[in-house]
């Protein structure tokens, strides 16, 4: 017999052959002289079913095979008179693991994604979380597979940083200092010329700058890594740790960041589409349940599988965030924030250009330059910036990107007026000075990006092990 996988079963019409399954038990059903085990390995989003003939099998050792045991079971493959193909009929089983019914978190009922995050440990065996990480891992094949096809480099940019990218100002402090009684300077401030670097450290919250300086090099380069925001917020959009993709193009301009925006969302979401068919056709059903369960005018128009559609089928429509200002002032459509030249739009705005105005994805561009990081390439007008983020369906922004400034006293005078300290960004600097050139790149969540191909309501449910504020399990 040769041990073989669930998903491979399931292809395969090779009826009357020995086989070997493992996996874990998700239900066991007794029947009049006959038991049936549904069995899941997580190689695919269905189970398949052991059938247990009476007498095969001990009652000592049924009695033991409880949903969540692991089981090796022995068998051969024969027609099912289910919905599926094929089934095992059984011939021995050994219990890999046990499982206490009355202890297992895990049953064959719905539970509460709240519920399940606090079991992140196991939730990976439920139908939809098992569903999740498969689309998580295709995905994240799908970025590399992308870049690599169209000659990018991936460039491992630092975890540890000395500088704050975004100029976000929270961020997680690396440190080897005593907590209890850190060395002070004669002013009675920490001492950070003692620790580890010998100069104040954090985790990264981008690797964009440290990008740039390999597209300087390499022309074109991508990095795909972790990233943590110290950011107190509880909200269904945030995590404390998530991880970024991050091009960056020499010679390009803003179309061009926009053309391959455009472009590798389409590829990702196509790739989606096609290897994770059965996956995305469960959570499209999962996911209009979880509509029907809302007030009408909260539902989406759209169903997941259509939402996906609707985002490769369409050309993305292209305008200024000037010109969508204007739209969005003469909307009948009364917003829960106001909004007007100068003001950051919020995802109720974004949503209602690309669900309501236009019906397709809109990339707006050219920012007011108060509300854009200091990197970003300053207009002719002098009021904006050459900055642009891609608006989806569901969820508003999903990419956000720039021409990035590439002339050195523009952009030490724009790094001086965010407050930043040329020390802390020198080498950054130091780049317009030897061979600048005209450049540009974004940044992808990658887990914003999951949460829509998935159509989850939370972010925390699309990452194995969510960390927010006050919650690092795990």
């Amino acid at each position: 017999m040769r041990k073989i996988y669930i998903k491979e079963i399931l292809e395969s019409t090779s009826v009357g052959s020995d086989v070997v399954v493992r996996g874990w038990v998700r239900t066991k059903r007794n029947s009049k002289n006959v038991t049936f085990i549904n069995v899941s390995d997580g190689t695919t989003i269905h189970t398949i079913q052991a059938v247990v003939e009476a007498e095969t099998i001990s009652d000592d050792l049924l009695a033991k095979i409880n949903t969540g045991a692991c089981l090796e079971i022995q068998g051969q493959l024969i027609a099912s008179q289910g919905t599926q193909k094929v089934e095992v009929a059984v011939k021995n089983i050994i219990i890999l693991g046990e499982a206490d019914a009355e202890k297992y978190p895990i049953q064959p009922k719905k539970h509460s994604f709240e519920f399940l995050r606090e079991k992140a440990h196991l939730r990976p065996r439920t139908n939809t979380f098992g569903a999740i990480l498969r689309i998580r891992h295709a995905l994240a094949f799908a970025i590399h597979n992308y870049f690599n096809d169209h000659g990018f480099f991936y460039l491992h940019t630092p975890i540890i940083t000395g500088s704050d990218a975004e100029d976000a100002g929270e961020m997680f402090r690396v440190t080897t200092l005593d907590a209890t009684n850190p060395p002070k300077t004669e002013e009675g401030k920490i001492d950070y010329s003692q620790d580890f670097f010998g100069k104040e450290t954090n985790l990264t919250v981008s690797g964009q700058l440290e990008g740039e300086l390999g597209a300087m090099a390499l022309s074109k380069i991508y990095t795909f890594g972790p990233t943590f925001r110290a950011e107190n917020s509880n909200t269904s959009r945030h995590l404390a740790e998530f991880w970024m993709i991050e091009p960056e193009v020499a010679f390009n301009d803003l179309v061009d960041n926009m053309d391959l925006a455009e472009d590798f969302l389409k590829y990702l979401i196509n790739y989606a589409l096609s290897h994770c068919k059965e996956d995305l056709e469960f959570l499209d059903k999962r996911f209009a349940e979880e509509e029907k369960q809302k007030p009408t005018q909260e539902r989406s128009e759209l169903g997941l599988l259509d939402k996906l559609k609707f985002c490769v089928e369409n050309e993305f429509q292209r305008m200024t965030y000037t010109e969508a200002i204007e739209i969005l002032k003469t909307a009948k459509k009364k917003f829960q924030y106001p909004v007007d030249w100068g003001t950051d739009l919020q995802s109720e705005h974004e949503r209602y250009l690309v669900e309501k105005h236009f019906k397709k994805p809109v990339i707006l561009t050219d920012y007011p330059e108060h509300i854009k990081a200091f990197y970003m390439k300053l207009s002719e007008d002098g009021k904006t910036v050459r900055a642009m983020d891609v608006l989806f369906p569901g969820i508003g922004e999903i990419i956000g990107g720039s021409q990035r400034e590439e002339n050195y006293d523009k952009l030490k005078k724009r790094a001086h007026q965010f407050g930043i300290e040329e020390e802390s960004i020198w080498w950054y600097l130091e780049t317009r000075q030897f061979g600048t050139c005209p450049h540009a790149g974004f940044g992808l969540g990658f887990e914003r990006l999951v949460l829509f191909v998935t159509g989850m309501g939370n972010i925390r449910d699309v990452i194995p092990f969510p960390r927010y504020p006050k919650s690092a399990e795990f």
